[in-house]
């Protein structure tokens, strides 16, 4: 018996992990308590998502348990044991403004709720492959020094710079910056995940991404870029463009392209190995642009407005160079461009919103 582990099966990356890996035969159980519904309200609860896996998936076994719950944690792996092959970690605060609200939160759900699964890893099924979601955070502002141009719809980095072929990659200092609060507490787990892997020498791996999105995103104003964008330009919602003349730069994953990685990790892992894994120059689109293809897909004018107040540690410019985790895993490719990924999106949002 083969047992996948996924935290935060509802969420974007969750579910999309669950449905994979499920298909390939796993029995999958799902750690979720629907906290997205706290951080950031009814509209983003991801309730749907749940009740979706529980019908398409017979196998599939929800528990409704906080990671930060050390004792339940521990029963859970107990349970299963070294039948445990693959865990992956997706569940967390995912909001570099909402942290700034609840930093006792947004820490132990970030920090000491990797902390909890891991040690439960460790002791009830060492030889399990563990995956952590990271984030590009973890860089805090060091990005927004790089030597940028200010073209017409967008930043870019000048065209003389290493980074303007492939992106920003792993060897770029987490260090001396403002991380948001966020980006502190999941630099604290990244952290971990890399130490547990070559302290202890657990298969662990992590992937710091850029936008993760995709059609099963609970898209809401402080998480979920390119879903809640949509959904503004669907719905009439007004939408607030926050800093840098919209002109800021983000490469998006579709969360399938994300979970293959996984795959791709789980079938030959290595031992505290950390990805930069983003949509790269493959996938990437400045606010300006992407208000201009939400509004070309939907077919609506979007209702928006712009204030002068960047996110605090919020990058001006972000493509990830994934040349690293193409050299370990040369198979691996990109299934989505950016069109692609918001078609998607909106064809998902036309029959849930």
């Amino acid at each position: 018996m083969r047992i996948c582990i996924v935290t935060g099966s509802a969420g974007l990356i969750g579910a999309e992990s669950v449905r994979h890996f499920a298909r390939q035969g796993f029995e999958v159980v799902g750690i979720d308590n629907d906290m997205r519904k706290y951080f950031f309200g009814d509209s983003a609860s991801t309730s749907w998502s749940q009740k979706r896996l529980e019908e398409s998936f017979a196998g599939y076994r929800h528990c409704s348990l906080d990671i930060r719950d050390q004792e339940g944690v521990e029963r859970l792996f107990a349970e299963y044991g070294s039948d445990i092959d693959l865990v992956i970690h997706t569940a967390a605060q995912p909001s570099h403004d909402w942290a700034a609200k609840e930093p006792m939160t947004d820490f132990s759900v970030n920090a000491t709720g990797t902390m909890v699964l891991l040690e439960a890893c460790r002791k009830h099924c060492p030889e399990a492959t563990f995956i952590f979601t990271s984030t590009n955070k973890v860089y805090g502002d060091t990005p927004n020094r790089l030597p940028l141009v200010e073209l017409e719809k967008r930043w870019e980095i000048a065209e003389d710079h290493p980074y303007y072929e492939k992106g920003i990659d792993e060897n770029m200092s987490i260090d001396h910056c403002k991380h948001s609060l966020f980006g502190a507490s999941k630099v604290a787990a990244d952290v971990m995940v890399q130490e547990y892997g070559r302290y202890f020498g657990m298969k662990t791996g992590l992937f710091r991404g850029g936008c993760l999105t995709g059609p099963g995103h609970s898209g809401a104003e402080l998480h979920g870029f390119l879903s809640y964008l949509m959904k503004c330009a669907m719905t009439g919602k007004h939408y607030t463009v926050f800093g840098y003349k919209g002109k800021q730069v983000r490469d998006n994953i579709h969360c399938s392209d994300l979970v293959s990685c996984f795959d791709h990790f789980h079938r030959n892992p290595r031992c505290g190995e950390a990805y930069n894994m983003g949509g790269s120059r493959h996938s990437h689109c400045s606010m300006k642009e992407a208000i201009e293809l939400c509004e070309e897909i939907s077919g609506k004018k979007m209702d928006y407005s712009y204030t002068d107040n960047n996110r605090i540690g919020d990058h001006i410019w972000w493509i990830s160079d994934v040349s690293k985790f193409k050299s370990h895993y040369p198979e691996w490719d990109f299934q989505y461009g950016i069109r692609d990924i918001l078609e998607e999106i909106h064809e998902e949002l036309r029959s849930r919103v």
